[in-house]
């Protein structure tokens, strides 16, 4: 589906482009895409990091990379990603609610 135009690097650098000119979030989100492997944001600094370091984070998106690609396009609403299983979120929702208002701009 999206993946076909949507690798890995080219998600990453979506998110770093619209995480660009956020304050900083505070704390480290990661977003493992199973096989395709794992963008890490490491909102500590500002301008956030983006990268693909497997570490630790304080709040853990658990998705395809296709249904990544579809949150941060705007087509798939990630509270319906959320009920329907399509994402997980291991950590605290305060975080990742945060952090899906500041993708959504």
């Amino acid at each position: 589906m999206y993946t076909l135009f949507m690798t890995v690097e080219n998600l990453k650098n979506l998110v770093e482009e619209k995480l660009k000119f956020t304050p900083s979030l505070g704390v480290k989100f990661k977003f493992n895409l199973g096989d395709d492997g794992v963008i890490l944001i490491d909102g500590t600094q500002t301008p956030a990091v983006v990268s693909e370091e497997d570490i630790d984070a304080d709040t853990t998106f658990i998705c395809t990379a296709d249904t990544m690609a579809a949150l941060l396009s705007g087509k798939q609403d990630p509270t319906m990603a959320f009920m329907s299983g399509k994402l997980k979120v291991q950590g605290s929702m305060g975080n990742a609610l945060k952090l899906a208002s500041m993708l959504e701009d």
